[in-house]
């Protein structure tokens, strides 16, 4: 709404206010990090073996220290007097010890949810992912009915509550229950923020100000997950430690105002003024009420000439748009669950989880840096394939090695294995912080939020797989790699196929999306385009320079 960027200019839109919203959105960052990554933090898996079979446990401890790998099975002792051997001795397990990262108690490690009952935690893992799903879609249309600032607030206090209750949940049922109530918060606890920070700042600072926030604040709430559970030596004090903050946010609706480009399009042009009244003091600008007064007269004539327009389902109805929207769906599906499954894949490589996701989480920073850096040079697609390429190579390359130090039995080069899977996670975060630009680019904007609400929800959805895809490596080491190193590169793939969208006038109609891109091929990219642009330029001027050079009898 071009009007609302002309009045924050009078009202501030580089001021004291928007000091304070970035401050504040760097808060949602660091608390969104911890729920998200709460996920990974409270299923660590230590070392464990049976404790059937041993009159003594130190004899078992004894036994499992000769052992890289943890152990299922009971061990009958081979005893000279068969009075030593145990008289209950069962082909599956019943007891067992664990040696604790850290002192850290993980719920696999406290329930015992492991070798025959690992399903349980997959299963109850995977049910954060439906919840995300089901409450993007409901918070999304509440968001829309009710306005951010409240779905914000109630969002967040969904995520407190539902890791809080997530302590109590001992039992398969009521574990699934509270991870699926804390999964609906996922993505509204943040990106309410994001729309109404990104509403009230000016245009020209967007980029670098959000991708700052995110970058620092995240990458730091992501870095200090681990180590919050290792203070607390247990899953339960780091969910009830982690969920406490979320109580700050309610106080957010005191200082954060409402987004006013929703408050025009319910028609409340009352509450509108009065929120822009409030940032423009705030930020000690005076502005006249007939300034005001002019500006909702202006949305209620462009209101007037409003009509209900297309819906989602125009973007499946000419080829070459369906195209491209499928390519977004599975694109979107690819990065979210890679991104989920690469910053989850910290257990098996020969390094302490709680190190190894440090190390994983320092990627995001520079992966932000290189967006604000990259993006508008390169070009989106350009970025979005070369970033999953060298995910999916540097991926790939660790299962490799973990394939060939499994079947070779010797012992694999941990600092090799560390640095690709930090690489892998680098190029992943790249592709899924640029990959909502592509797509709010490439979409028609008659249906642009309609298209990229269901593009982020697909994406969602797929991450219910990403408990799964990492429950492969009880069956074979190498198996997670594998898998997310071939979706990163057919998603690199699928990429080249879409259209270029950096210095292009962008689709608003269904026929233009249609007709978007029309003669570009999958080897057509922004940053060459300009090359050929400049080398035609100086050969143009090179050629104007030899005329004139004749002209004049040089030659």
């Amino acid at each position: 709404m071009l009007e609302l960027d002309k009045i924050l200019e009078k009202c501030g839109d580089c001021h004291r206010l928007q000091a304070i919203m970035l401050l504040l959105f760097c808060i949602i960052n660091l608390l969104s990090a911890l729920h998200y990554y709460s996920q990974t933090i409270i299923s660590f898996v230590p070392k464990y073996w049976c404790l059937d079979g041993y009159t003594d446990p130190m004899d078992a401890y004894a036994e499992a220290s000769k052992q890289s790998d943890s152990s299922c099975h009971p061990h009958r002792l081979a005893a000279e007097d068969d009075a030593l051997a145990p008289t209950n001795f069962s082909a599956v397990c019943q007891h067992f010890d664990y040696e604790l990262y850290m002192g850290y108690q993980s719920f696999t490690s406290e329930l015992n949810w492991i070798c025959d009952r690992a399903w349980q935690a997959t299963l109850g893992q995977s049910m954060f992912f439906v919840g995300s799903v089901v409450g993007s879609l409901l918070f999304g249309f509440l968001a829309d009915s009710l306005g951010r600032l409240p779905i914000l607030i109630v969002a967040n206090i969904v995520a407190m509550v539902g890791n809080s209750l997530t302590v109590f949940g001992t039992t398969l049922p009521t574990f699934s229950l509270f991870r699926f109530l804390s999964g609906m918060a996922t993505d509204s606890n943040f990106v309410m923020m994001y729309i109404l920070v990104m509403e009230y700042l000016r245009p020209s600072l967007r980029t670098i100000g959000l991708s700052i926030c995110i970058g620092f604040f995240y990458c730091l709430g992501s870095m200090a997950a681990p180590w919050i559970a290792v203070l607390l030596h247990s899953w339960r004090g780091f969910l009830l430690a982690t969920s406490v903050p979320f109580a700050i946010v309610p106080l957010f609706y005191f200082i954060v105002p409402e987004s006013v480009q929703w408050l025009i399009s319910k028609q409340k042009y009352d509450k509108a003024v009065k929120c822009l009244k409030r940032v423009a003091k705030i930020n000690g600008r005076a502005v006249e009420e007939s300034v005001y007064t002019e500006f909702i007269d202006e949305c209620k004539r462009s209101q007037l000439h409003t009509k209900s327009g297309p819906n989602l389902f125009g973007l499946f109805a000419t080829p070459r748009l369906r195209r491209n929207t499928l390519i977004l769906f599975f694109k979107s599906m690819v990065i979210t669950l890679c991104y989920d499954a690469v910053s989850r894949n910290v257990q098996g490589l020969g390094i302490s989880p709680f190190v190894m996701f440090t190390l994983s989480a320092t990627a995001i920073l520079p992966a932000c840096i290189l967006l604000i850096v990259l993006q508008d040079r390169i070009g989106r697609k350009a970025m979005a394939s070369m970033s999953l390429l060298l995910s999916g190579i540097f991926i790939s390359v660790t299962g490799a090695i973990l394939f060939c130090t499994e079947r070779s039995g010797g012992e694999k080069d941990v600092i090799l294995v560390v640095v690709l899977s930090v690489i892998g996670r680098f190029g992943v975060t790249v592709a899924y912080n640029s990959g909502a630009q592509y797509a709010t680019e490439l979409i028609p904007t008659c249906v642009r939020g309609q298209g990229v609400a269901v593009v982020h929800v697909m994406g969602y959805a797929f991450t219910f797989f990403s408990s799964y895809i990492l429950y492969t490596r009880s069956f074979f080491q190498p198996m997670p790699e594998i898998i997310l190193g071939i979706l990163s590169l057919l998603g690199a793939g699928l990429c080249l196929l879409l259209p270029e969208t950096l210095n292009r006038t962008l689709p608003t109609s269904l026929e233009d999306g249609e007709n978007f891109g029309k003669n570009e091929r999958w080897y057509n990219f922004s940053f060459l385009e300009k090359r050929t642009q400049s080398v035609d330029v100086l050969a143009a001027n090179a050629g104007s320079q030899n005329i004139r050079e004749n002209s004049t009898g040089y030659f």
